[in-house]
């Protein structure tokens, strides 16, 4: 396959909605029983977009306000969803200290592409979060 077919399909593929390599898609973000999960986050990220979102993973719900992540979770966050209509706040420090930012609704699978002051990222640099979600209104 000559390099210029090659470009071409790499860009087709990026233009597809839905390609996001082993990340689920925002909207999926429902636990079995139908609920809403605010975000979810992964331990592992990768150059290639395609095995992002991989290794452990951690299921927050709509409110969940954590100054003091689980254990084996400090630091280690790599990759991160956020289900529509929510936003996750985080920030560098425990106890809600530090630096600090918000991902809206979306798919982050390389962290490393968010910037966290001058010389550093948000890969393997969240120590506490908070995810909120509006409540769903009344369905007609």
């Amino acid at each position: 396959m000559s390099p210029l077919c090659s470009l071409l399909l790499a860009v087709a593929l990026a233009a597809v909605p839905g390609v996001r390599g082993n990340c689920p898609e925002p909207a999926s973000l429902k636990r079995a029983d139908g609920t809403r999960t605010c975000a979810k986050l992964f331990e592992k990220s990768d150059p290639y977009y395609d095995r992002c979102c991989g290794g452990a993973e951690l299921s927050v719900e709509p409110g969940t306000d954590l100054p003091y992540l689980p254990s084996g979770w400090n630091n280690a966050i790599s990759s991160l969803v956020v289900a529509p209509r929510c936003e996750l706040t985080v920030w560098s420090s425990r106890g809600k200290a530090g630096k600090t930012h918000k991902f809206s609704s979306g798919t982050y699978p390389r962290l490393e592409e968010y910037r966290r002051g001058i010389f550093g990222d948000w890969s393997n640099a969240i120590s506490s979060l908070y995810c909120r979600c509006p409540p769903a209104g009344p369905r007609p």
